[in-house]
C-alpha cells in the first residue's frame, strides 16, 4: 500500500505549484489569486523506486467571517483537515516572501491538535536562491522541524525535500498483483456548472470528499478520487463545469474548462449529468458531441429527479422525448434517472459503468465480424456508384476503446453516411456495444501486385 502525503498551508503559498512539481505534471490549477484549489486533489509520484500519493489541499483561512464566500472556505478547510487525517506525512508549506503570518500559526496549531505534529515537514516555499535562505529563519518560531527551503516554481530544493520525506514514511505493504481484475476503471463526471457533479461524487464515495456549494464554478480542478468496490478499482474524476466559451470571461475558469476536456481523453467512461428540471441545453448537446468525438463510453444521468416528480408538466416520457431530440448522436448511451442529493439511483451507476466499460473494451473475432458483414450486405447491399457495384470485401476489428473496425472495399469513397449508420446500427443489434461509440473506417482494396 502506497504512503499518503498531504500538502497543507494557508492560501496562495504555492501548494499547487509544489504539488505539480512533485508529481511531475500540471495536475493542479495554479493561479495568483487565493483559493484556486478547493477540493482534495490526488497525484502519484515515484522517487528512488518508492511510489507515494500526494494530496493537494485548499488553504486555511483564520477569519472566515471577513470573506464573502466564508461558508465555501469553511468547507475548503474541512477538506484540508480530512486530508491531514488521511495522510502518513504532512508537508506544511509557508511563503518566504510573505513571512510568518497569523494564518501560518493557526495552521501549525491545527497540525498539533490533529496528532500529526511529529509527522510534519515544514517547507518554506519561494526560496529562489541562497541569498533568500536567511529570510526563512523566522519560521523556526513555529517550533516544527525539519525545515526545508524550496522553490516549487523553479524546482530548487526538491532533492533535499525528498531526502526528508522518504525516511519518515512507513514501509510499503506488499503490492497487489497487476491482473485484469485489479486494474482500475477511470470515470469522468461531466456537466454544466452547478448541475450536482460534486454532490454525486460524494454520494458514490460515501464521504464528503468534494466541496459542494450553491455558487457555480466551485470545482476548479479535475479532482481524482480512488475507490475500490469488490475486486474492481475505480478512479472517479470530478471535473469543472463546462460552459459555453462566450460566457467564460475568467482566465482561471477557461483553464479549468480545458482541463475538463483533457480529462475526457484520459478516462474510459463518462457520466454526463443533465438537469431533469429543465430541457437539455445546447451546451449539454455540445458535451455529448465532445464525448462522441473523443470516443468514450457514456452513461447519461438525469439528475434532480426528486424535484421533477413534484412538477406536474414534467415526467419520464417528457424528459425522454427531450433527450432523444437533443442527443441523437448519443442514442447508444444508457440512461439513469437519479437524485445526487438524496442518493436515489446512485447505487446503479458503477455497475452500469462497468457494463459500458466491458463493451468499450470488447473485441469481436475476425471470423465472426466477416459473417456479420456477409449477412448485412445480403440484407441491404450498398448503393451502386455510376452503375457499378460497390463491394465490401473484408472486415476486421483494428482496436478497442472504442471498438474500431476497418472494412476493405473496391470503392470506399462510394460508402456514404446513411449506409455507414446502417452498418453501425446492425452491429449494435448483433454484438451489443451498448454504452460505447463505434468507429468504422473504409479502405481501398489493394489490387494483386500493387505496392502496399
Amino acid at each position: 500500500m502506497r504512503s499518503v502525503i498531504a500538502i497543507v498551508g494557508r492560501p496562495n503559498v504555492g501548494k499547487s505549484t509544489l504539488f505539480n512539481r512533485l508529481v511531475g505534471e500540471r495536475r493542479a490549477l495554479v493561479d495568483d489569486r487565493p483559493g484556486a484549489t478547493r477540493d482534495r486533489n490526488y497525484g502519484t509520484a515515484e522517487w528512488q523506486g518508492r511510489e507515494v500519493i500526494f494530496i493537494d489541499t485548499g488553504g486555511f483561512e483564520p477569519d472566515l467571517s471577513a470573506l464573502p464566500e466564508g461558508a465555501l472556505f469553511a468547507q475548503v478547510r474541512t477538506q484540508a483537515e480530512a486530508a491531514i487525517e488521511e495522510a502518513d506525512l504532512v508537508l506544511f508549506v509557508v511563503d518566504r516572501k510573505a513571512g510568518l503570518t497569523p494564518a501560518d500559526k493557526l495552521t501549525a496549531d491545527v497540525l498539533r491538535r490533529s496528532g500529526r505534529g511529529d509527522r510534519v515537514v515544514l517547507v518554506v516555499n519561494k526560496v529562489d536562491g541562497p541569498r533568500h535562505e536567511d529570510e526563512a529563519a523566522e519560521f523556526w518560531a513555529l517550533g516544527m522541524e525539519p525545515m526545508v527551503c524550496v522553490s516549487g516554481e523553479h524546482g530548487r530544493g526538491m532533492y533535499e525535500l525528498w531526502d526528508e520525506i522518504l525516511p519518515r514514511l512507513p514501509e510499503d505493504a506488499e503490492a497487489e498483483p497487476d491482473d485484469e481484475e485489479s486494474r482500475e476503471i477511470r470515470v469522468a463526471v461531466l456537466g454544466h456548472p452547478n448541475v450536482g457533479k460534486s454532490t454525486l461524487v460524494n454520494q458514490i464515495l460515501g464521504e464528503e470528499r468534494q466541496v459542494v456549494h450553491d455558487m457555480a464554478g466551485t470545482t476548479m480542478d479535475a479532482v481524482d478520487s480512488v475507490l475500490r468496490v469488490g475486486d474492481r478499482n475505480w478512479r472517479i474524476v470530478d471535473t469543472a463545469g463546462i460552459r459555453r466559451k462566450a460566457r467564460i470571461g475568467d482566465k482561471l475558469e477557461t483553464r479549468a474548462t480545458l482541463q475538463a476536456i483533457r480529462t475526457i481523453e484520459r478516462c474510459h467512461v463518462t457520466l454526463l449529468m443533465i438537469d431533469g428540471t429543465a430541457p437539455p441545453s445546447n451546451q449539454d448537446a455540445r458535451l455529448a458531441g465532445l464525448i462522441t468525438d473523443r470516443g468514450r463510453a457514456c452513461v447519461l444521468l438525469v439528475n434532480r429527479w426528486d424535484l421533477v416528480r413534484r412538477q406536474t408538466d414534467r415526467n419520464m416520457h417528457v424528459v425522454t422525448d427531450e433527450i432523444e431530440r437533443s442527443f441523437p448522436h448519443l442514442s447508444w448511451a444508457p440512461r439513469l434517472f437519479i437524485s445526487a442529493l438524496t442518493g436515489k439511483g446512485v447505487g446503479r451507476i458503477l455497475p452500469l459503468a462497468e457494463q459500458c466499460y466491458g463493451q468499450f473494451d470488447r473485441r469481436v473475432s475476425t471470423a465472426r465480424a466477416n459473417r456479420f458483414l456477409e449477412e448485412a450486405v445480403e440484407a441491404h447491399s450498398p448503393p451502386q456508384r455510376y452503375h457499378h457495384p460497390v463491394r465490401l470485401n473484408y472486415i476486421t476489428q483494428a482496436r478497442v476503446r472504442p471498438p474500431t473496425f476497418v472494412i476493405w472495399s473496391n470503392t470506399p469513397e462510394a460508402i456514404k453516411a446513411p449506409y455507414k449508420r446502417y452498418l453501425i446500427n446492425r452491429m449494435r443489434a448483433v454484438f451489443g456495444f451498448a454504452g460505447t461509440p463505434i468507429r468504422v473506417h473504409f479502405r481501398k482494396k489493394r489490387k494483386p501486385g500493387a505496392p502496399k
